[in-house]
């Protein structure tokens, strides 16, 4: 396992569970700003534990779309990616200042400008349909895996020639 995990940590249209609806095009300027370096991945919205890295964030028709690296070197990362591997993990929370949204009259909280700073892996996501996935691993990142694995650990000297064979020497 490398980590790697995909899911959408947004869905466009669809009121979460504290009633904030996002819109398409809401995450917009702060990615083209901040890009997925500039967005940190984290574990339950702690700031004390950043668990790996954002590949990359984009917006689809859907929603915010990610993919992601738990940093296996950090023990709470490998925690987590054993959780979501068995299914026990899979929640996406989105962590943000909201920069433009309108209330309606049913009380939901439309949201069409956010500056997003942090996205967390989470147990109990806010938007029940934010999700990550870590069995659809791309085929290029499974190759990369694969490559690691099967490459030698360290650089050896390489073997020496064998001596060249010696005819016997003729009888006379």
């Amino acid at each position: 396992m490398d980590g790697h995990f995909t899911g959408y940590a947004s869905l466009f249209g669809v009121p979460d569970l504290g009633r904030d609806v996002v819109a398409r095009g809401a995450f917009a300027e702060s990615l083209r700003r901040r890009g997925a370096g500039g967005v940190r991945l984290l574990w339950q919205h702690d700031p004390a534990e950043p668990i790996g890295r954002w590949l990359s964030l984009d917006e689809d028709a859907r929603g915010l779309r990610v993919e992601g690296r738990l940093n296996l070197a950090v023990q709470r990362a490998r925690e987590v990616d054993a959780l979501m591997r068995e299914g026990g993990l899979d929640g996406l929370s989105i962590g943000f200042r909201t920069v433009r949204a309108s209330p309606d009259r049913a009380g939901y909280r439309h949201l069409q400008a956010v500056d997003l700073w942090e996205i967390s892996l989470v147990t109990f996501p806010l938007q029940p349909g934010a999700r990550a996935d870590a069995g659809a691993v791309p085929l290029a990142a499974e190759i990369r895996s694969l490559a690691r694995r099967l490459a030698p650990r360290r650089r050896c000297a390489p073997l020496p020639r064998p001596a060249p064979k010696l005819r016997p020497a003729a009888r006379a």
